[in-house]
C-alpha cells in the first residue's frame, strides 16, 4: 500500500492538545491519560506500564517479527532545589537544556497543595538597578532563580504556601501556528512527533490499512532524562522506528521539510537495513527527506538498545530549529514523518529471519561489498590530445 494521505488538521489539532497539557518528565499523568483516550477513540486498546508508558497495538498478519513506532510525550521541564531566603526558588533542570532559554519563561509549580504561577528570571534582572550587570553576569542554572506570583517575600512564607524541594515547574510551550505553516513553540520535542504518530494512525484507520506484522505504538514517559523505551519493548518486536526532532543548525544536514532520516547519533550507527527500507520508502513514495548524523543527541532507540533489547532500530526526525529552545518546526516535516509511517508500517516484511529471536545463519542479511561503477574519466577533465 502506497503512503496514505494525512488529515493536517487533526494533526494540528492534536499538537495544539498535546502542548497545552503540561508534561514535564515525572509529572506525566495527564498526558498519559489524554493519549490513551485518543488511542481508545481511534479503535485500540492501550495498556499501560506501572509507571505509565502506553502501548497499543494494531494487528497485523502476524504477531512475531512485529515493528514498533516509538514516541515521547515528557518534556524538559525543572525542580525546586531550594526555597531561598528572599521566597524565590533555586532550581535543577529535568533534561538537558541550558538555562539561557529559562530567563524570561512563565511557568507553572505543581505542590502538593496545588500550582502556582511564576516567572524565571536572571538573579540581576531589572536594568535600572543592576545597569550593564545585567549583560554581564554568567548564564547557568545557577544565576537564575523562580519568582513565585504569590504573597511570599520569606522562606517562611514560600514553605507556608505549600512549595517545597522537589515540587515540578512545568515551562510553558507559548505555542504559535503560523499561516504559512511554520509553528513555533516549546516542547515541540517530542509532542509534535507524538501529533505526526497519532495523524497516522488516524489515516491508517480511516482506510482500514492492512499491515504484514502487528504494529506496537509506543509512548515512553521518560525520553529527556536518558530512560525512554528501556522497558517497554517486548520480545515480539524486531524493529522500532523512533519519531523524534531533528536539529536544523551550522553543520547539520536537517531541514524543517521533509523527512530527516538519522544514520547515527551519539550512541553509534542505526540498523543499516531498516535505514534504507525508509530512505527506500521516501523515493518510492516521493517523500522529500535528507539524511543526518547527530553527535550530541540521543533517542529511545538507544535506550532500548542499552536495556539489552536485540531489536533493529531507526530515527526519524522533523527538523527543529533552536532545538530545546523556543522551537520551530514546519507542517510540511510533520505531514512527511507520518507519510512514511503509513509507507512503513504497510510495507512488506523482507528479513523472514526477524521472526526468530535466534536463528541459524540461512536468511542473513547482506550488506553490499563490491566496488561501486565509476567512470573511466573524470567529466572535469578535457579530452586527452
Amino acid at each position: 500500500m502506497p503512503r496514505l494521505k494525512i488529515d493536517v488538521d487533526y494533526l494540528a489539532g492534536q499538537l495544539k492538545a498535546l502542548l497545552a497539557i503540561d508534561s514535564p518528565t515525572g509529572y506525566t499523568d495527564t498526558i498519559v491519560r489524554y493519549v490513551t483516550e485518543e488511542l481508545e477513540r481511534l479503535g485500540l486498546e492501550p495498556v499501560l506500564t506501572r509507571r505509565g508508558a502506553i502501548r497499543a497495538i494494531w494487528r497485523g498478519a502476524r504477531r512475531r517479527g512485529a515493528r514498533a513506532i516509538v514516541t515521547h510525550v515528557d518534556t524538559l521541564g525543572a525542580q525546586v532545589k531550594r526555597v531561598k531566603e528572599n521566597g524565590r526558588l533555586e532550581l535543577v533542570p529535568i533534561g538537558h537544556w541550558s538555562a539561557r532559554f529559562a530567563e524570561g519563561a512563565r511557568v507553572t509549580i505543581y505542590t502538593e497543595k496545588g500550582s502556582f504561577r511564576g516567572s524565571i528570571l536572571p538573579l540581576k534582572a531589572s536594568g535600572h538597578a543592576f545597569n550593564e550587570g545585567v549583560d554581564e553576569q554568567p548564564v547557568g542554572w545557577d544565576h537564575v532563580e523562580l519568582r513565585p506570583d504569590a504573597l511570599a517575600f520569606s522562606r517562611s512564607e514560600t514553605i507556608a504556601l505549600g512549595i517545597d524541594v522537589g515540587d515540578y515547574v512545568a515551562i510553558d510551550p507559548q505555542p504559535e501556528f503560523l499561516d504559512n505553516g511554520f509553528i513555533v513553540s516549546r516542547h515541540l520535542d517530542d509532542k509534535a512527533g507524538v501529533a505526526s504518530a497519532l495523524a497516522a494512525l488516524q489515516a491508517l484507520r480511516r482506510e482500514e490499512a492492512e499491515t504484514p506484522v502487528d504494529t506496537h505504538w509506543l509512548f515512553t514517559i521518560s525520553e529527556e532524562v536518558g530512560v525512554g523505551a528501556a522497558a517497554i519493548v517486548t520480545p515480539e518486536i524486531a524493529s522500532m522506528v523512533t519519531i523524534d526532532n531533528g536539529t536544523t543548525a551550522p553543520g547539520q544536514n536537517s531541514s524543517e521539510f521533509g523527512v530527516t532520516i538519522a544514520m547515527a547519533d551519539q550512541s553509534g550507527p542505526f540498523d543499516y537495513h531498516t535505514t534504507r527500507k525508509l530512505v527506500d520508502l521516501c523515493r518510492e513514495e516521493d517523500i522529500r527527506f535528507q539524511k543526518d548524523i547527530f553527535r550530541h543527541y540521543r533517542s529511545d532507540s538507544a535506550s532500548a538498545l542499552e536495556a539489552g533489547h536485540d531489536i533493529r532500530t531507526a530515527l526519524i526526525a522533523f527538523g527543529v530549529d533552536a532545538s530545546h529552545g523556543y522551537e520551530r518546526i514546519h507542517m510540511h516535516a510533520l505531514r512527511s514523518v507520518a507519510e512514511l509511517v503509513t509507507a512503513y508500517v504497510t510495507s512488506p516484511l523482507e528479513i523472514e529471519r526477524d521472526v526468530e529471536e535466534i536463528s541459524a545463519i540461512e536468511g542473513f542479511t547482506e550488506q553490499p561489498t563490491q566496488a561501486a561503477k565509476q567512470p573511466t574519466r573524470p567529466r572535469s577533465l578535457p579530452e586527452p590530445p
